[in-house]
C-alpha cells in the first residue's frame, strides 16, 4: 500500500466526469461487460433483499443489480454520472439514487448484499480501513460482500486492486468468510459471506 497518497477526493471525481460522461467506458467496453456478467454470476443469491452499491457510476452495474434486489441503494460522490444512473432507472422504483462521500458517509440501514466494484483502490489505508468497518458493521449476519477490482498498477490511485483485496482477505475468518475467489487477465473477484 501506497502510505503517502491521500484518498482520491471528490473534485478529482467531478473533473473527471466534467471532462467525460463516461470516463471508463463502462457503455462500450468489452473489459467492463465481462467484468459485469461475472459479478452478476458470482452472486451467491439469486434474489437479495436490501443491496448497496458505493461508486455507481453511470449506473451499468447498478441496472443489473437492480434485477438482483427488492431494494437497491447506489452512491456516487460526484453529481455528474448520477444525472446518468436517474435516467437509466428511471422505472426501476425499488431503486434509491443518491451522491454519498464513501468511507465517511455509508448510510444507516443493514444490508443482505454489498458490491464494492472499482473503488477501493481510490483510498488511502486510513479511509480503507474505515471502509472495511463500514462494511462489517452495515452487513448483516449471512450477507455477502462482492468485491471485483481492475489489478493493473494505476499511478493516481493509492492501492491496486490485489491490495485492497488481500487487505480483506486478512480480516479475521469469524468476522468474513471467503466463498469465491476468480482471477482474470487485469482483474480480480471475490466474495465474502459475513459470519
Amino acid at each position: 500500500m501506497n502510505e503517502n497518497k491521500d484518498s482520491l477526493s471528490e473534485k478529482y471525481f467531478d473533473d473527471v466526469y466534467n471532462a467525460n460522461a463516461d470516463p471508463w467506458h463502462f457503455e462500450t467496453s468489452e473489459y467492463e461487460q465481462e467484468k459485469y456478467v461475472a459479478t452478476i454470476e458470482a452472486l451467491p443469491k439469486a434474489m437479495y433483499n436490501n443491496v448497496f452499491e458505493p461508486g455507481c457510476s453511470i449506473g451499468v452495474l447498478t441496472e443489473m443489480l437492480a434485477d438482483k434486489s427488492k431494494k437497491l441503494l447506489a452512491v456516487d460522490p460526484a453529481e455528474a454520472p448520477l444525472v446518468n444512473t436517474r435516467f437509466r432507472l428511471q422505472k426501476k422504483h425499488h431503486v434509491e439514487i443518491m451522491r454519498m462521500q464513501v468511507p465517511v458517509e455509508f448510510g444507516n440501514e443493514q444490508y443482505d448484499l454489498i458490491v464494492i466494484s472499482e473503488i477501493a483502490y481510490y483510498l488511502n489505508e486510513n479511509d480503507l480501513a474505515i471502509l472495511r468497518t463500514n462494511i462489517i458493521n452495515h452487513l448483516e449476519r449471512g450477507g455477502q460482500l462482492i468485491m471485483v477490482h481492475y489489478t493493473p498498477f494505476v499511478h493516481d490511485y493509492p492501492q491496486t486492486g490485489d491490495e485492497v483485496h488481500e487487505y480483506f482477505l486478512n480480516t479475521e475468518k469469524s468476522i468474513l468468510k471467503h466463498l469465491l475467489h476468480q482471477r482474470h487477465d487485469t482483474y480480480r473477484l471475490d466474495v465474502f459471506e459475513k459470519v
